[in-house]
């Protein structure tokens, strides 16, 4: 099986557009379509539906998935397993959209003769990515760790590196559009629509959010994507969401979305770096030593975290 084309059918699955995974991976739109087209071929199955707004897996498409992302990540391990001491440095930032990922942007800038591997593992869970640190296949993942209590397996350490503060995103016609700043007190009664959720992690941390202060957070119902919620905020008068100040989003100018700081406290999404401990790489070490610079520069005391995070 070709490693491209299932490299591609992973991106294209996760991004719900042909055009958002070529361009992710470097190559062009029709690039993408005959390496998933050679794979449909192979298997002899469809893989995506075509809609309005993109694609969307078939069921053979979701069937296959789990099993692709496996595949791609043993084909890592036999690479890293026949390059020691001469691999790129590969961080795991769960998903380029978020804070991590401009986080390690920001330390490549500062360091731009590095080698560098920028890895999403988006949809695996916390002890799916801390088990490819422990195998060596990553040297570092950023996770909340909330099942153990910041606690991680041996061999390996963490240190808690971003405290992602919260923004209310809304479109226009919102009751709060207009405000400069929104206190959780003043979301109760609005509801907070972040759907197509499955990781433990952010589920359970919004859980306690809502307990902690009242707010109807909704983490239930499929994702068509995130241009489809930009979308459905744009035209609303009632739904709003939450997103990471670190976070980054493109809607159309039209929509006319406003980005509004929450405050007193700000609620943040905490997330740790977790590396093993016998972890030589020559660049590992610089790059922890940035994130604790950063977070020292830039913690604040007016924060929220709920109490496993402290």
């Amino acid at each position: 099986m070709d490693l491209d084309a299932v490299r591609t059918f992973t991106a294209v699955a996760a991004a719900d557009q042909f055009q958002a995974a070529a361009d992710e991976l470097g190559i062009s739109q029709q690039a993408a379509s005959k390496r998933v087209a050679t794979l449909e071929r192979e298997l002899g199955v469809q893989l995506f539906a075509r809609t309005a707004r993109g694609v969307r897996l078939t069921a053979d498409g979701q069937a296959l998935l789990p099993h692709a992302r496996e595949l791609l990540r043993g084909a890592e391990r036999a690479t890293a397993a026949v390059t020691p001491g001469r691999r790129a440095l590969r961080i795991d930032v769960i998903s380029r959209r978020i804070a991590p990922s401009h986080v390690l942007r920001d330390f490549y800038r500062r360091n731009p003769g590095i080698d560098l591997d920028v890895v999403a593992l988006t949809g695996a869970d916390a002890p799916s990515a801390l088990a490819e640190v422990g195998a060596g296949t990553l040297d570092a993942t950023f996770r909340s760790l909330r099942a153990t209590a910041r606690k991680v397996p041996g061999g390996l350490q963490a240190a808690r590196v971003i405290d992602d503060r919260h923004e209310l995103l809304v479109g226009p016609r919102h009751p709060l559009a207009n405000a400069g700043t929104v206190t959780l007190a003043d979301l109760v009664g609005h509801p907070v629509w972040m759907p197509g959720m499955t990781d433990p992690e952010p589920i359970g941390y919004y859980e306690d959010l809502a307990k902690a202060f009242g707010l109807t957070i909704d983490t239930i119902g499929p994702s068509f994507g995130v241009e489809t919620l930009l979308d459905e905020l744009a035209d609303s008068d009632r739904l709003a969401t939450f997103a990471g100040e670190g976070s980054r989003y493109l809607w159309p100018e039209s929509y006319d979305l406003r980005r509004i700081p929450v405050v007193d406290p700000v609620p943040v999404y905490p997330l740790s770096v977790i590396w093993r401990a016998d972890n030589t790489h020559p660049v590992l070490a610089d790059f922890l030593d940035h994130l604790r610079a950063r977070y020292e520069s830039t913690a604040r005391d007016d924060v929220w975290v709920p109490d496993w995070a402290r």
